[in-house]
């Protein structure tokens, strides 16, 4: 895993984890913190390859195949949460359960509980890990109407109240997703994400730095970002806009161990 840091947020370049499976992910957040943290990959060949995305018009069959295949990589966990996300700004605790544990209309998960591992779906808006070592996680799908509604917020409140903890004891990633180059949007985007629409356009966004502004404004002071964009590192990761709509989706998943 390497890392650099710039302006305050330190740069991580998420690596492969040594599993049967695609999966890049924080080595360093599982040794020094006891926190799995990743997110599942394209994988090899030019197709969809390891797509675990459940809304789709692939055979049920494969898609389910492919998601036991990739909770059989992580066999630590008893429990794994997941929902049909709907880019707003509610997050639940999970804290109990075994098995599915499938929740609609919720774009974030927080828990305290070891054994629970958390998932939301991305192909290039940005999953954000949130870990309080040894106390709790959270995991938030943020595309630029999560960013605007909120989510890093109340996401933030709920791991707070859980877990007992203040802004300054969290430990903050922003994953793989779309970068600014590659995220070209209207001014009406720039402007609710919070950041000023200058001149003219086409204007372009960096959910990551918005996010990591809010942040900073909500008290949190280790942030990191992924330097993996999910639209021009499109080999080995999925993107919505990349492909006019048609690529699968990338599972990124935390759960304490």
């Amino acid at each position: 895993m390497m890392a650099s840091r710039a302006g305050g947020v330190e740069t991580i370049t998420e690596t492969p984890l040594p599993a049967p499976v695609p999966l890049y992910g924080l080595p360093a957040w599982q040794a020094d913190h006891g926190v799995l943290a990743g997110i599942t990959a394209r994988g090899a060949g030019s197709g969809r390859e390891f797509d675990l995305g459940l809304w789709s018009d692939a055979p049920v069959g494969e898609v389910m195949s492919r998601w036991r295949a990739f909770r059989q990589a992580l066999p630590g966990f008893a429990a794994v949460v997941l929902g049909n996300q709907v880019h707003g700004a509610d997050v639940e605790t999970v804290d109990a359960g075994r098995g599915w544990i499938q929740i609609e209309g919720v774009d974030g998960w927080v828990t305290t509980t070891p054994g629970i591992l958390l998932t939301v779906t991305v192909a290039d808006c940005i999953p954000v890990y949130l870990d309080v070592p040894g106390r709790g996680v959270a995991l938030l799908h943020a595309g630029w109407r999560g960013t605007a509604a909120g989510i890093l917020g109340a996401g933030l409140e709920r791991l707070l109240r859980a877990s007992g903890a203040q802004p300054a004891d969290v430990v903050m990633h922003c994953g793989v997703g779309i970068c600014g180059g590659c995220y070209e949007v209207g001014s009406e985007v720039v402007t609710g994400c919070g950041a000023p629409a200058e001149g003219s356009g086409p204007w372009h966004l960096d959910l990551r730095s918005r996010l990591a502004a809010q942040a900073a404004d909500l008290g949190i002071e280790r942030i990191s970002a992924s330097s993996w964009c999910s639209a021009h590192d499109r080999p080995r990761f999925y993107s919505h806009r990349a492909s006019g709509g048609s690529d699968g989706r990338m599972v990124a998943f935390i759960g304490m161990g």
